[in-house]
């Protein structure tokens, strides 16, 4: 049997966006029919108990969306973020993917699991829902992890090309969480800065340049990211997994390459094998241009299953 997990539900596919907003219902049709072809396990997202979201979220925020979340009609909660009446229900049934991921993982039912979700969630701080993201997706993931599981250490990395400002801001004061991102910079929403170190020390951030490529991104990583990861020593490593640094990407300016998030993959699952007995649960943030982000995500979950066998 597969030891990668592929967790997803037709649920998020009824988060609609207005015409022409790049956080669209073909992103998610596309991922799945990449990685249709592949030998993964098929697990269906469960909702997410209110509980676990409000382990992050006040309940004053959860309320505010029930009570935003239209019956008709879109209701834009700001310049891009958007909600249908299928919008919570999916934002549940993501949080309740990357859940679901880690439960499996950490039960040794799989090695890794990709969540193949929207909306995405690494922009959603603890009371605002921004940049297309209600629910703190990885975030939330690693709180389950740890309050929920009892780990010690659990590294979140983010590749995506924005800024995760609302991990770095949910995770900033918990000591026992590492997050590391790469992020273009400058571009939207502006935090992500080097001087961004969290509370404990705990916050890794790696701006890269407008125009630079794999050999800015590896180096950055290869230099700084993995041996914070090695002397962190998670129990288990949460990727937000934005495919957004894509150098077809229309929202961005960084030039990777399919191979460089193949790489880069690779190298995560190598250190996942040397720390923690491989366990990785992956979950889907950005990426606008449908091509690349097909070919980056097929390349992603490829490396997971490669290290998995």
């Amino acid at each position: 049997m597969t030891r990668t997990a592929l967790i997803t539900h037709a649920d998020c596919l009824n988060h609609v966006t207005p015409d022409g907003h790049p956080e669209k219902v073909a992103r998610l049709e596309h991922v799945l029919h990449a990685l249709e072809p592949l030998n993964l396990r098929q697990v269906s997202a469960p909702l997410a108990a209110e509980d676990d979201i409000l382990r992050v979220h006040p309940e004053s925020y959860l309320a505010q969306l029930r009570r935003n979340s239209p019956t008709g009609q879109l209701y834009q909660i700001d310049a891009d973020t958007w909600m249908s009446p299928g919008t919570l229900n999916a934002a549940f049934r993501a949080a309740g993917a990357v859940m679901r991921g880690v439960d499996m993982v950490l039960a040794g039912e799989v090695t890794n699991a990709f969540a193949a979700i929207r909306p995405p969630g690494h922009h959603a701080e603890r009371d605002t829902a921004m940049g297309f993201c209600l629910f703190g997706n990885a975030a939330l993931g690693a709180k389950h992890a740890l309050e929920h599981h009892g780990l010690s250490r659990v590294a979140v990395v983010d590749f995506d090309v924005h800024h995760g400002n609302g991990t770095q801001e949910i995770l900033w004061d918990e000591p026992r969480a590492l997050f590391i991102t790469s992020q273009q910079m400058p571009l939207w929403p502006g935090s992500g800065k080097v001087d961004e170190t969290g509370a404990y020390d705990n916050i890794l951030n790696l701006p890269l340049a407008s125009g630079s490529g794999s050999s800015q991104m590896r180096k950055a990583w290869r230099d700084q990211a993995f041996p914070r990861l090695r002397s962190f020593r998670p129990e288990l490593i949460i990727i937000s997994a934005g495919f957004d640094a894509h150098t077809d990407d229309p929202l961005a300016g960084l030039n990777w390459k399919t191979d460089d998030f193949a790489w880069l993959t690779g190298e995560l699952c190598n250190l996942a094998a040397e720390l923690c007995g491989g366990r990785i649960v992956s979950t889907l943030e950005g990426g606008y241009d449908l091509n690349a982000l097909s070919a980056a995500t097929r390349a992603h979950v490829d490396e997971l299953i490669k290290a998995a066998t």
